[in-house]
């Protein structure tokens, strides 16, 4: 583990016998390998009861310190009560395929004709 998230850990309080390690095996693409070994980490944190399981990577011990860093991010948003990256990236993603209603859609058209009438009257006069 680098030397960075064991300070971020005693930072929050999050001990390793507060952890519940499990191994499951993966899921998903990559074939019969990823069927056959233990490589997706279960990382519960008995305090706060905050649950993590990971599975970026083919290593167990990559999977097992990517699992900290994610609890880590869980705890520090319920304790600070801040969104975190993650989070509010989704919540923008959301908002921009949230279907706009008419009348948001009407005034985004007007608001586009005002715009086109004012750069009409910018043309310089045709002389026919």
């Amino acid at each position: 583990m680098d030397k960075e998230l064991e300070v971020r850990m005693l930072r929050l309080g999050i001990q390793e016998g507060d952890l519940i390690e499990k191994f499951i095996l993966g899921s998903g693409s990559g074939g019969q390998k990823i069927n056959k070994t233990s490589s997706c980490v279960y990382l519960k944190h008995v305090p706060t009861g905050i649950e993590v399981k990971c599975q970026r990577e083919r290593s167990r011990s990559l999977n097992r310190l990517f699992a900290r860093r994610e609890l880590c991010e869980k705890l520090e948003e319920r304790l600070f009560q801040e969104k975190s990256k993650k989070q509010q990236e989704i919540s923008k993603i959301r908002r921009q395929k949230k279907r706009r209603s008419r009348r948001q859609k009407e005034k985004l058209v007007e608001g586009k004709r005002q715009l086109s009438t004012k750069k009409g009257l910018r043309k310089s006069p045709d002389f026919d």
